[in-house]
């Protein structure tokens, strides 16, 4: 299965990343990937950038070292309304973005409460992806998950830190994985695997989500890592690039 690219990546910026942007984009460039995202963490996470980082991509060339390269955010979900960490006016102008549940942000709920979360967030129309829907600490109904994000045409992320075995999301993460991807299976919902490196060396770093994919005999045309064609419905301004 072709893979083209990685949208889940962590700068320095971030506050517990370890590598520049231009650093990570020349590791992508390392591994021949056609597109580098760059999402740093949004200004809930302790540690994260402040405003103003999201605020100055225009100086970014939408190439560096061959690979094209969009600017976008992770943003942290902070309430199981869906709000999230930056405003309209800030988020309008990125590239795309991630929604995210992380523990300094916002504590876990129930089921229900978790969901709705990911489910207002959805709502948002600057949102692209929802990132690792993976972590135990957080249960959520995947079936309603699945029917949102074909609903508000958002893609779903497979998390490929997250199987780690020393990632504190690994418990129960691939059997979350493989009830969502069965789901997604059957509802025709597309998937985007990402590394969610934060060092260069992890950037489109994604054995652990391909091996779970051809375990599940998970279709590629389901896969938009496969052919940005496929990416560009989710990610308009993808065209920016191209």
């Amino acid at each position: 299965m072709k893979d083209l690219l990685d949208l889940h990546t962590h700068t320095t910026a971030s506050g517990h990343a370890y590598n520049s942007l231009y650093e990570m984009i020349q590791a992508a460039s390392r591994k021949g990937l056609t597109l580098y995202g760059c999402s740093d963490h949004g200004p809930a996470m302790p540690g994260g950038p402040h405003y103003f980082h999201f605020i100055n991509f225009k100086v970014v060339p939408n190439e560096v070292y061959g690979v094209k390269v969009l600017m976008g955010a992770e943003l942290n979900i902070t309430d199981h309304q869906g709000t999230v960490d930056l405003k309209e006016d800030v988020l309008k102008d990125l590239d795309y973005t991630i929604a995210s549940l992380h523990t300094p942000c916002i504590r876990p709920g129930t089921c229900e409460e978790n969901t709705n979360a990911y489910l207002k967030a959805m709502e948002n129309p600057y949102i692209n992806i929802i990132g690792h829907p993976d972590d135990a600490r957080y249960p959520i109904d995947y079936a309603a998950l699945v029917k949102g994000a074909k609903k508000h045409r958002k893609l779903l992320e497979m998390n490929s830190s997250s199987l780690h075995p020393r990632s504190v999301r690994s418990a129960g993460a691939a059997d979350a994985y493989r009830t969502m991807l069965r789901l997604c299976m059957e509802e025709e919902v597309p998937i985007i695997v990402n590394s969610d490196a934060h060092i260069e060396s992890d950037v489109g770093n994604h054995d652990r989500a391909y091996a779970l994919l051809e375990e599940l005999s998970f279709p590629e045309e389901l896969v938009v890592n496969t052919d940005l064609s496929l990416l560009l419905p989710y990610v308009p301004k993808l065209k920016r690039v191209l």
